[in-house]
């Protein structure tokens, strides 16, 4: 019975994923971090240092307002702090610093957030459920609002072989005169197989609908695959991707890593 409810359970999920991506869910601003949240959660009192780093070799060169800095031919680099404070809420903070096609390099501000996963898979695996609070301050060539908001829930499941992880985001401006009470609405997706005990490859999916309120239409949507592998082992854990926009909105392509630095 628990072998037919495992398959039963992750036949649905993979059917959800499926319907999801194909009802065709923008993604803009600045790309500190390219990542589907997962059950990935410091222990208490554990300090964590996360490299971010991604690059768009081909993108989308015209910008959306006067004195953006566009992702076409530029590089992120984002180092992540975080430290676990009960064994289900973790806390974080983003540095952000971009080298933009200019050949300048910016700091482009800094993100609080804070994870809550109150639902934990077992070691034999499971659903897994939370949600991550995000604060931002963002320079303008960034974001037209400095200040934003971003409530991304976390949902998935897992067991010895199999991922399957959904993050339904939404995010507001706070700044005067871009708030909204409309959010912007932003899917992240991944579904990766164990191939071997260090080894796990799949793909992940970043696509959104731009605000609530006012969906826009497909071809005017970010709609971005990767192919992506993780490990984990020695010398140190990453992830690694290469992505291909659907869609003349989307940057063509785009390369990241996260690389877990070990102290």
């Amino acid at each position: 019975m628990p072998s037919c409810f495992a398959k039963f359970t992750m036949k649905n999920i993979f059917l959800t994923v499926l319907l999801l991506i194909s009802s065709g869910l923008t993604h803009a601003g600045l790309l500190d971090e390219i990542q589907v949240y997962t059950d990935d959660i410091n222990t208490p009192g554990e300090w964590g240092l996360e490299l971010h780093i991604n690059s768009t070799p081909r993108g989308v060169s015209k910008p959306t307002y006067a004195g953006e800095i566009m992702n076409n031919h530029g590089i992120r680099f984002t180092p992540e702090i975080s430290y676990g404070i009960t064994k289900t809420i973790e806390a974080g903070l983003y540095i952000p610093m971009v080298r933009g096609s200019d050949g300048n390099l910016y700091s482009a501000g800094s993100k609080l957030r804070l994870k809550w996963l109150p639902i934990q898979a077992s070691e034999d695996g499971g659903v897994f459920g939370g949600v991550n609070l995000e604060l931002s301050q963002v320079k303008p060539q960034f974001s037209q609002s400095a200040q934003s908001l971003e409530i991304r829930n976390i949902i998935g499941w897992k067991n010895s072989q199999w991922l399957i992880a959904a993050n339904p985001i939404f995010g507001w401006d706070l700044s005067p005169g871009f708030t909204h009470h409309s959010p912007e609405f932003n899917l992240g997706l991944k579904i990766s197989r164990v191939f071997s005990e260090s080894v796990a490859l799949g793909l992940e999916y970043y696509n959104g609908r731009g605000r609530l309120n006012n969906t826009l239409t497909s071809s005017m949507q970010d709609k971005t695959v990767f192919l992506a592998l993780d490990y984990e082992g020695r010398p140190f854990n990453f992830n690694f991707g290469v992505g291909k926009g659907i869609n003349s909105a989307s940057d063509t392509w785009t390369i990241k890593g996260i690389v877990d630095v070990p102290f």
